[in-house]
């Protein structure tokens, strides 16, 4: 697979070029500064740098605490917008920091008189709850963290935390972001007959599965429908005689979805289930009758 194939949940922020010019704040973990620059943000300041120039604002951890009086900071550029690429290392140091830059306009050294509302623009990246890996319960996600962060937020001024954009399944922007990159690859090979059909294959229901019927509600153009496959192997469990399309929905009696998208159980119902990935493939295959 050719990296130009491989969407991540931060892939569409190249679209986003009305902020390619201006100081982010970003947070999350591992090459977030090297990600931010190759989707095209010139101007970027990560939560590490901010701790740095500010010693003064972490304090949860005491052992982190300065031991005496910083000088003040000269020189730290205006934070003009944040960018969360995925859940932190130390949550309590990003979520004091990302307030911080809220409150002060992006000025985290200045006492602002009155809370800025609306605040700066925030971009957050992946919103799911939780994830499977090998523990035999789902771990906590990016979406636990936003929760956090908005719970804060609102306790803290009163307000909502409001969202420039939130990217990742199941927000509609990375399901248009990937049928542009399906048509381009397409393109690429020659082919001239249109996408009509698109398949979506993924193992949480609140997420893969609800962004492929919202986005099939949505679509205005040549693609005709966004199936949605549910996978077995992850997340959701089901009951392995039950391999096709079923009445049976796979709602779940507590909303695990983001704040800002609705609960429509329509939307969690997959199209079909299968076992596996390579099943959903063959499925595919079958309805386009390939196999």
């Amino acid at each position: 697979v050719s990296p130009e194939q491989v969407i991540l949940s931060h892939s569409p922020l190249r679209l986003f070029s009305q902020f390619h010019q201006k100081c982010m704040l970003v947070a999350g973990q591992g090459p977030v500064e090297e990600n931010a620059r190759n989707l095209g943000f010139k101007h970027v300041v990560t939560i590490e740098a901010l701790r740095k120039a500010y010693p003064l604002l972490d304090m949860v951890d005491q052992s982190r605490r300065p031991k005496e009086l910083p000088p003040p900071t000269i020189g730290f550029p205006t934070i003009e917008g944040v960018i969360l690429f995925g859940e932190p290392v130390r949550w309590e140091t990003s979520l004091q920091l990302i307030i911080d830059v809220l409150l002060s306009n992006g000025n985290p050294g200045a006492e602002l008189q009155d809370i800025p509302y609306p605040h700066l623009p925030v971009l957050a990246c992946n919103m799911d709850l939780l994830w499977m890996a090998e523990a035999k319960m789902p771990r906590f996600g990016h979406g636990t963290f936003l929760l956090c962060l908005e719970t804060i937020y609102k306790k803290v001024t009163g307000q909502e935390l409001k969202y420039e954009a939130l990217i990742g399944k199941p927000s509609t922007v990375t399901y248009r972001y990937a049928e542009y990159l399906i048509k381009e690859q397409a393109e690429k090979q020659g082919w001239k007959s249109p996408i009509r059909r698109l398949y979506a294959v993924g193992d949480n229901p609140m997420s893969d599965i609800y962004g492929a019927n919202l986005y099939n509600n949505y679509l205005n153009n040549s693609v005709e429908s966004c199936e949605s496959i549910l996978v077995c192997t992850g997340v959701y469990r089901h009951n392995a005689d039950i391999l096709s399309k079923t009445e049976e929905s796979s709602t779940e009696t507590v909303f695990h979805g983001h704040r800002d998208f609705c609960f429509d159980p329509s939307l969690v119902e997959a199209s079909y289930i299968v076992q596996d990935v390579n099943d959903a493939v063959q499925l595919a295959f079958k309805k386009e009758n390939w196999s």
